[in-house]
């Protein structure tokens, strides 16, 4: 399976694809998996994250931008 250059999480964007978002989609982060990923892009090199609990004016959270290394990944099904 062949993932996104870029996804975001949040339903407004045009990079929200729900199908992908349901599957599920890991991301590794210079070498470290993390799992509070909001948006990523594999051809600029960065993530966005959430900034703690902070809000924006509208309700939805901060995230602050993170550059390094970004690899997505599907993560394998537990063998049954």
């Amino acid at each position: 399976m062949t993932l996104p250059d870029r996804l975001n999480s949040d339903p407004r964007s045009p990079f929200y694809n729900a199908e992908l978002l349901e599957r599920g989609v890991g991301i590794r982060f210079n070498g470290k998996e993390r799992k509070d990923v909001e948006e990523y892009c594999v051809s600029e090199g960065w993530i966005r994250v959430p900034a703690g609990n902070s809000k924006d004016r509208f309700g939805n959270p901060m995230t602050i931008k993170l550059k390094g290394a970004v690899e997505p990944f599907v993560p394998e099904e537990p063998a049954a």
